[in-house]
């Protein structure tokens, strides 16, 4: 009956061939699908006789399954625009976790948000992370499920502000230019501050920096109130030499900047924020913000640290796996980070269906991290990667599973039509 055993055993082969190339064809549009193979071994029959030179004889007794390979080269990146999906360009698998609390592990990133903000798969598993509190990653923390919902930046208080802005050389002593920016107290309420300059002489001006008066408490008697002043001194070429503050004893390099006390000594703010010390930057590199040339004066840009509170109106992926939310306020800060978790052997993992796998022992356990480190790959953030499935290869390899199942049943067919020519002679 081994005539019959072999080619059956063809036929079992054949066919597991041909469901694992139709597997691999029906998932070709899946995102983050890893291409099948199985690979297969022969059977021997060993008799123990041996020939006249001692060597053992051996008989072929049909072939079975060996593995079935998962091809974990990288699909191609697909830009989806969608700031949930997010793709791994390299080595490494999102860590996922189920219902019942498993993890699993995919390369599929074609994730969505549930009702509760949370990033999830479609299957509604959580795509896992490090936390971020108050804009800081914790990536020495528990897992936990990223959440892009409704989040609050904080307001920030200004501590730093720039003007760019130029004063004309050709002015007359008593002309007078302005300048005008928003800074944030404590409480993210804004404060219009004015600088107004006046040439004193040529080559030097003075500032004064004033606030809406309304802010303050009590308010002053005035439409504004000064929070500081003193001298901006230029050379021959219009570049700020130095600034000295009024009450100063010695000037001091523009590299220092200006430090303004908001409010004044004896005032406090209106809304009952904390007072604020803000240092007015005066050099960027070797280069003056404030310049002296014949041309008209103007303020060409201003900036400020400072923000006042917002809520999130969007978020990016950053290739480190960084969540960084963007709000209405203006202001950015890390929502959390994406974990990436590698493996000593990626070809030992489990596949247990929905795009996911599992560790064995041959797999060894996952290693989890950060992306772009210790070999892990980088997120790529709006793409999803596509399935690597290459659909002439599959067809390939189907054509030679047909063939191979159309030869091993025509051997079944002509063993049998020798067994039942044998059976004849015999009766």
């Amino acid at each position: 009956m081994g005539s019959f055993s072999i080619p059956v055993s063809g036929l079992a082969a054949s066919q597991d061939q041909l469901q694992s190339v139709s597997n691999n064809l029906a998932n070709i549009d899946t995102d983050g699908y890893k291409d099948q193979n199985l690979t297969f071994s022969d059977i021997f029959l060993q008799t123990g006789a041996t020939n006249g030179a001692g060597n053992p004889l051996q008989t072929g007794y049909g072939v079975s399954v060996a593995s079935s390979v998962s091809n974990f080269t990288e699909g191609s990146l697909n830009p989806t625009g969608t700031a949930s999906n997010m793709a791994l360009s390299g080595n490494g698998f999102f860590v996922t976790q189920g219902a019942g609390g498993q993890q699993d592990y995919t390369r599929a990133g074609d994730f969505t948000t549930n009702n509760a903000g949370q990033i999830t798969t479609p299957n509604g598993e959580l795509l896992l992370g490090y936390p971020a509190v108050n804009g800081v990653v914790n990536a020495s923390g528990t897992l936990q499920p990223l959440q892009v919902g409704s989040a609050n930046s904080p307001a920030v208080a200004s501590t730093t502000m720039q003007i760019t802005a130029n004063l004309d050389a050709s002015s007359a002593v008593g002309d007078t230019a302005t300048s005008t920016l928003p800074v944030y107290d404590s409480l993210g309420t804004a404060h219009t501050l004015s600088v107004t300059y006046t040439m004193t002489a040529p080559g030097s001006w003075s500032y004064a920096v004033t606030v809406p008066s309304s802010d303050l408490t009590p308010p002053g008697t005035g439409a504004t109130t000064a929070v500081g002043s003193g001298t901006l001194n230029f050379n021959s070429s219009g570049m700020l030499t130095s600034s000295q503050a009024t009450g100063a004893s010695a000037t001091t390099p523009p590299s220092a900047g200006i430090t303004l006390s908001i409010p004044p000594t004896g005032t406090t703010f209106a809304d009952g924020a904390a007072p604020m010390s803000v240092n007015w930057a005066l050099q960027t590199a070797d280069n003056s913000t404030i310049t002296q040339t014949a041309t008209a004066s103007g303020t060409s840009g201003t900036s400020t640290n400072g923000f006042a509170s917002g809520t999130l109106a969007s978020y990016t992926v950053q290739p480190d796996g960084t969540v960084e939310g963007v709000f209405t306020s203006g202001a950015t800060a890390a929502l959390g980070q994406v974990a990436v978790a590698s493996f000593a052997n990626a070809q030992g993992l489990a596949n247990t269906g929905n795009n996911n796998y599992q560790p064995t022992s041959a797999s060894g356990s996952a290693v989890i991290g950060e992306a772009g480190t210790g070999g892990r790959g980088t997120v790529v953030g709006g793409s999803v990667e596509e399935s690597n499935v290459n659909i002439a290869t599959e067809f390939a390899k189907l054509i030679v599973a047909q063939q191979a199942y159309s030869a091993n049943a025509k051997s079944i067919t002509t063993f049998n039509q020798i067994s039942q020519a044998t059976i004849a002679m015999l009766q």
